[in-house]
């Protein structure tokens, strides 16, 4: 790459060029970011669940493509509705990519991920208080007594079990080895993917106003693959919030840590890992590929910016948009 500067011609490398982090917040902006993940993630989570939760009681929507395809409208409403807040990522997997691959710093990250927590557990409280009754009608129709291993079938509108309890035609089997490659891998491409859809010097990026559909449509592209595997959680925060609220109302064991066990494993530890290596990969990897090509790459001083990667452009937009679920 040439720099000119005082009438010079300097030349050098791409790896030489570093980028502003998200910067340490004002108290102001720090709870506009708690805010803004709180509010995002309780909406994703409101819509997907609740599609799980009217397909089971009332049969709203038929098959696994219609179910993927409500979570996908709700993540990219979620990103829409909170991505000038907080940068909306909605999901710890993918705040602690943003931390590995040196777009935010490690001090925020805490307080993103408790802030995702409590939106997960605040729309898994009002999906109980809409759908309550129904869900009682449904077990005394159904002969379900809550807490025991059947009521895996109301439970599954909170939390995510393996095999997916609904897939009810041909029972896949799925020991909790396969669950965890599932999630993990499900998250690596999700995460990997915002990344990718983002990045300043990926020259085939989607228009930044329009980048939140393509990740709510590579949430759903995932789910329709993995769902009849583990339900495809691919955000701890989604599982784990709605699961907490399921064991406080009755759910008991069948909630945590489930009739098969392996919950924070499959759930919560996988996507994790899968983030994780998503980050390091296209940090050390993807980024340092696209570098080669003769695009500048610039960094912005906003504290949404996120240098060459994952959720935000970096040459036209200093919003960040994430990757839900």
């Amino acid at each position: 790459m040439t720099s000119f500067a005082a009438g010079r011609v300097r030349q050098y490398n791409l790896s030489e060029v570093r980028y502003p982090r998200m910067k340490c917040p004002t108290s102001p902006r720090l709870a506009a970011m708690c805010f803004g993940e709180f509010l995002g993630t309780f909406i994703l989570v409101l819509f997907g669940t609740g599609t799980v939760a009217v397909t089971i009681l009332f049969k709203a929507h038929v098959g696994l493509l219609q179910v993927a395809a409500v979570w996908g409208i709700g993540v990219t409403l979620a990103i829409y509705a909170t991505r000038h807040l907080s940068c909306a990522h909605l999901n710890p997997a993918v705040s602690l990519g943003m931390v590995l691959a040196n777009r935010m710093r490690a001090g925020l990250l805490p307080w993103y991920i408790v802030a995702q927590l409590a939106g997960a557990v605040a729309a898994g409280g009002v999906i109980l208080m809409l759908f309550g009754d129904s869900i009682a009608g449904y077990e005394a129709a159904h002969q379900i007594t809550r807490g025991t291993p059947a009521s895996v079938q109301t439970a599954m509108m909170f939390g995510e079990y393996f095999p997916n309890p609904g897939v009810v035609d041909i029972s896949p089997v799925v020991t909790m080895g396969t669950a965890a490659m599932a999630e993990g891998l499900g998250t690596f491409l999700l995460v990997m993917l915002v990344f990718v859809l983002t990045e300043g010097c990926n020259v085939g990026r989607p228009a930044d106003g329009s980048t939140p559909v393509f990740i709510g449509a590579a949430v759903a592209a995932i789910i329709s693959i993995l769902g009849p595997l583990t339900q495809a959680g691919l955000n701890p925060a989604r599982d784990f919030g709605p699961r907490l609220v399921a064991y406080l109302a009755g759910w008991d064991h069948v909630a945590i840590p489930g009739p098969r066990g392996g919950f924070f494993t499959v759930y919560i530890l996988a996507p994790v890992l899968g983030g994780a290596v998503a980050a390091i990969c296209f940090r050390f990897l993807v980024s340092r590929l696209m570098g080669g090509r003769e695009k500048v790459c610039c960094g912005q001083d906003d504290p949404c910016d996120v240098s060459t990667g994952s959720n935000a452009g970096t040459t036209s937009s200093s919003q960040q948009p994430p990757a839900g679920n």
